[in-house]
């Protein structure tokens, strides 16, 4: 087998930090380094880390010297050593990278923030990743999105799923930057219906039959999603719940698990020693379901943090072309990533 995958990470934010401490996770990923333009306390922190960073331009490389942050080189010097770049960067950002990652012949991940015509594939590995498989490039969809597909997925494998109706409670702004923006006693309905996560998830899935609508709420912990699904038939509880069961990246939570909102599902996570309280799963509440002949009423957390980052451990490996079975990668990163189907079954770990 060929060496290590070599992967880069331009971005070093929110989902950035994140990839790159779990690309390191990965027995077959080596982390060259990651790229990025701020002077502040994420990059300052990357030392104590040992890992290298690259100035992702010229103004930021003057920038980081005259700061006093140690750089290895620029963003150039970081894709001349990589098999695949994630870029990580803030929306509309990678569309403008993308030409660079091309020139050079770079394979390249982006994130939901940018159009599906960037990469003109999109994905969600539960779904399609056997698609992706030695492209130049794909689109690891939106938080949101990936909790879509992923359970949608699960209804659709179990030849269950007809056509879905989702409301999506949205978390304000993501909680480090809580203090710069969001919103405070009040609720912001987005202006369209359908709200843009499910034609997204159309672009993973064209055959989804998926509507949603979406409001903004005043917190910053994760969002919650709402569904009504019609089935393709009758079904009962415990049928629609093996659906789930059969998926490596849901987590059903009973009543008993005492989780009743989603600040306790986020301790949990932290009890469970997961790096920054991260939940890559879907949570569904497995009492609250609801089957109703051919209907089926469910809700789930979403940590719009976390959730795609096992998603893109997955992506790289496939455009590497490494690992052709999605299930087998999912197991890889599940395992390194320490993702149990039920974190609290005395089977995990």
């Amino acid at each position: 087998m060929a060496g290590k995958i070599r992967v880069g990470v331009n971005g070093y934010g929110v989902i950035g930090k994140r990839v790159a401490d779990a690309v390191r996770a990965q027995p077959d990923m080596r982390l060259v380094g990651v790229s990025d333009v701020a002077a502040d306390w994420r990059t300052r922190a990357l030392h104590r880390k040992g890992i290298p960073l690259f100035a992702a331009t010229n103004e930021a490389h003057e920038h980081l010297a005259t700061s006093q942050i140690p750089v290895e080189g620029r963003l150039q010097d970081l894709l001349e050593s990589l098999d695949v770049v994630v870029d990580c960067t803030p929306k509309r950002i990678a569309a403008v990278n993308v030409p660079v990652y091309r020139q050079l012949g770079r394979k390249f991940i982006v994130q939901g923030g940018e159009k599906h015509g960037v990469t003109g594939h999109s994905f969600v590995a539960e779904s399609n990743y056997e698609s992706a498989v030695g492209l130049d490039a794909t689109r690891v969809v939106s938080c949101n999105t990936t909790a879509t597909v992923r359970t949608l997925t699960a209804l659709k494998r179990a030849g269950l799923l007809r056509r879905a109706r989702g409301t999506l409670m949205r978390r304000a702004t993501d909680p480090w930057e809580s203090h710069l923006g969001g919103i405070i006693n009040t609720l912001v309905p987005e202006p369209e219906i359908p709200s843009h996560q499910g034609p997204d998830a159309q672009t993973v899935d064209p055959d989804l039959d998926v509507l949603t609508m979406a409001v903004k709420v005043p917190e910053t912990i994760a969002h919650l999603h709402y569904w009504s699904v019609q089935l393709s038939r009758s079904a009962q509880k415990e049928e629609v719940l093996d659906a789930f069961r059969a998926s490596p990246r849901i987590f059903l939570m009973p009543d008993s698990y005492g989780l009743a909102a989603i600040n306790s599902v986020k301790e949990l996570m932290a009890d469970l020693g997961r790096p920054r309280g991260d939940l890559y799963e879907v949570a569904l509440w497995s009492d609250m379901l609801r089957v109703e002949g051919d209907e089926v009423f469910y809700t789930y957390m979403v940590d719009n943090q976390a959730i795609v980052v096992p998603e893109t451990i997955d992506a790289i490996r496939a455009l590497a072309g490494r690992e052709p079975s999605g299930p087998a990668s999912i197991r890889a990163t599940d395992e390194a990533l320490e993702i149990w189907r039920n974190p609290l079954s005395p089977a995990a770990g």
